[in-house]
């Protein structure tokens, strides 16, 4: 890339960083230091507020950056992302939106500890909440580093782990000072803006082939060398059973993952009523799923534009295939177009990234203090000191986040993000489900849920191709793969299933009837929530 690319985006990227450090700085000064003001934002936000942020939180580096590189490089099976993480809010929408809202106060514990013994429900849900929110948060660092890579040449390794740790400090920084309230008008920020530099894309790719999609999806088949399996399902998920048993894990995991998410859930509480939460996420429907058909655009017109080759040459995992088509449709590398169009690219997905680690990195942080610390001392703490400890936690995991970015820097994002929504959907998913609709469920069945979907979920990712065996493992040098998806959902969703059937049915306890019906007539009425 010229002086003049990395210089123009570097002072956009540095104008939303000064934007958002304002949010914050504001947001510190008027905020109570309560714990609800903290954790939820006073409950104050309206359902198109909510919606935006919530598409703000969703919509990450791994869709702007991820899911169009690898239609750009695998076609039809690239496309399957998009598809997954769409429809995956159908689920959000009818089985835990309003619920969530009416049972819950902060975190995914409090709704699955509503009628069981809270301390070991709170440990488990508390420590799986952490775990996929660490996973995600690496995504997006790592979604950091590609881009500061692109923008210099593909030489600075140096300048591209700092930008990681810079990425790890600003976030830090957004949930210690501003916590939920400055959290949430950052998303909403970068949501338009997000939204604004894909319309626009849209419509230029759209404009150089006539308005003719047919004809974009002709050109990109030819250019990819792959003739019409291009536009075939098999590309990348069919070559044999293992590769289709991987789709298949994947879609679950997409399809389910989203309703087990920590910082999609820790949403709903941002808004006064239930009926605020379920509106919330019809304004997030209507707006993510704008944005993946867009990103569809996008990934194809990549492909026939740029091309596979020079995509994949850029960054073999296919991340910087939106700022490459950007620069193309401005006019070229040469060009003042090209470097204005590629500029305002790069600084969309930095600002995507930073508003996403925010969010994350608030969930996990609320999860650390309000369930994990709250649960090992033996009396509840005050909400001042609860909220300092999620305010040390936000450091802890900011930290970690860091360290595991730099080391999978080689991943595709929208790769990395569909394991972290495996273990939400093995661990989460269930443990909330049983807890709503199930009448006779226990403690001992919440607490196996969880740890019989998280420690399957994670050991099979250890042992999987994604950690060694291969060229692109994480560590290609050694071989301990012995679980041949790369996708652990197929197998583990299932476990957290039967593990918290198993540990229901084996259980001494008696269940509460009272407590149950106090907790069904509060998700289905709101009566008595918060």
């Amino acid at each position: 890339m010229t002086v003049d690319h990395q210089s123009l985006s570097l002072l956009l990227f540095s104008a939303f960083v000064a934007i958002t450090l304002g949010i914050t700085t504001w947001v510190s000064r008027n905020r109570r230091g309560s714990a609800e003001e903290f954790y939820a934002g006073g409950r104050l936000f309206t359902p198109a507020e909510n919606g935006f942020a919530i598409a703000g939180d969703y919509m990450s580096a791994a869709s702007f950056l991820g899911i169009s590189g690898l239609i750009a490089l695998f076609g039809y099976d690239g496309l399957l992302y998009s598809v997954g993480f769409l429809v995956a809010w159908l689920v959000v929408l009818f089985l835990v939106a309003e619920l969530v809202r009416n049972c819950g106060r902060f975190t995914l514990a409090d709704v699955v500890a509503a009628r069981m013994r809270e301390r070991p429900v709170r440990i488990a849900a508390g420590t799986s909440s952490v775990t996929v929110s660490v996973l995600y948060l690496v995504a997006q660092m790592v979604g950091a580093g590609t881009l500061v890579a692109l923008l210099l040449g593909g030489k600075g390794e140096a300048a591209q782990s700092w930008t990681v740790i810079g990425v790890g400090a600003l976030m830090v920084i957004y949930v210690s000072l501003g916590g939920m309230r400055a959290t949430t008008w950052i998303q909403i920020v970068k949501s338009v803006l997000l939204l604004g530099g894909t319309v626009a894309l849209t419509v230029l790719v759209l404009l150089r082939f006539h308005g003719d999609f047919d004809q974009l999806l002709l050109t990109a088949a030819e250019r990819s060398g792959h003739g019409d399996a291009f536009l075939a399902p098999g590309l990348k998920y069919g070559g044999d059973w293992t590769a289709r048993f991987d789709f298949i894990s994947l879609g679950l995991a997409l399809v389910l993952g989203t309703a087990g998410l920590p910082h999609i859930l820790s949403r709903f509480y941002t808004v006064p009523t239930a009926r605020a939460a379920r509106r919330s996420v019809v304004w997030a429907i209507g707006l993510i799923g704008g944005f993946y058909l867009m990103t569809i655009v996008l990934g194809f017109g990549a492909a026939a534009i740029v091309g596979p080759e020079a995509v994949r040459g850029s960054n073999a995992a296919g991340n910087t295939a939106v700022p490459l088509l950007a620069l193309d449709l401005g006019g070229g590398a040469d060009s003042t177009g090209g470097t204005v169009l590629f500029a305002v690219v790069a600084a969309i997905a930095f600002a995507t990234i930073l508003a996403v680690v925010a969010g994350i990195t608030l969930a996990s942080s609320a999860s650390v203090a309000h369930d994990l610390y709250a649960s090992l001392r033996h009396r509840h703490p005050k909400p001042r000191s609860e909220v300092a400890v999620a305010r040390v936690a936000a450091v802890g995991i900011g930290v970690v986040a860091i360290g595991l970015g730099l080391l999978a820097r080689d991943l595709n994002v929208a790769f990395l993000v569909g394991l972290a929504f495996a273990v939400a959907a093995s661990a989460n998913l269930p443990a909330l489900l049983y807890s709503l609709f199930w009448r006779g469920f226990t403690t001992r069945g919440a607490v196996w849920s969880v740890y019989g979907g998280l420690i399957p979920a994670v050991v099979l990712v250890v042992l999987s191709p994604v950690v060694s065996g291969s060229p692109e493992s994480l560590f290609p040098g050694v071989d301990f793969q012995y679980f041949p998806l790369q996708n652990p959902g197929l197998v583990s969703i299932p476990l957290g299933f039967v593990a918290g059937w198993l540990g229901t049915v084996t259980s001494a306890e008696v269940p509460d009837e009272a407590k149950h019906a106090e907790t069904e007539v509060r998700s289905l009425t709101g009566a008595g929530a918060v």
